[in-house]
């Protein structure tokens, strides 16, 4: 129940609803579990219908907005797999995120929009939370997302 305690904690602090079905726009599945582990697709930081933050970052967006995006990305992960596993407590390990960063020209700091959606997970699921990265800083993302992240975790 501590990963569910701290998963309700961070997900009050950014305004995020789990019990709300989270949005899928395709012909894909939000995330599969295939022989112990579990594939989330990408997620943008949206809320409900709302994507919380758009545009470019380092333009349009601030490095702090990327930052609370890329929080709300790694939520709508968690609360994926608690919806499919029934409980985080079935994560036996992060094993890798991918974050991409709608980028300006010029604009390198890729990593530390990473470094926040990093944190969360970490907070949440405790050392198995420490997981493999990519930051990449990418022209266009979906609804014109800032960020957008995926993530692979071990399952028991």
């Amino acid at each position: 129940m501590e990963r569910e305690s701290r998963l309700v904690a961070v997900v009050a602090e950014l305004g995020f609803d789990l019990s709300a079905p989270i949005k899928v726009g395709g012909d894909y599945a939000p995330i599969i579990v295939h022989d112990g582990q579990a594939h989330v697709s990408g997620q943008i930081p949206r809320i409900g219908d709302v994507v919380a933050v758009t545009g470019r970052v380092g333009d349009e967006a601030t490095l702090e907005a990327a930052r609370h995006a890329a929080k709300i990305g790694i939520i709508r992960a968690l609360a994926l797999l608690r919806q499919a596993l029934g409980s985080l407590d079935r994560v036996s390990r992060a094993l890798h995120m991918t974050v991409y960063v709608q980028s300006a020209e010029g604009f390198t700091q890729q990593s530390e929009v990473a470094d926040a959606a990093s944190a969360v997970l970490h907070h949440v699921l405790g050392e198995a939370g420490i997981h493999a990265r990519t930051s990449v800083g990418v022209f266009r993302l979906p609804k014109n997302a800032a960020v957008e992240i995926s993530l692979t975790a071990a399952v028991d």
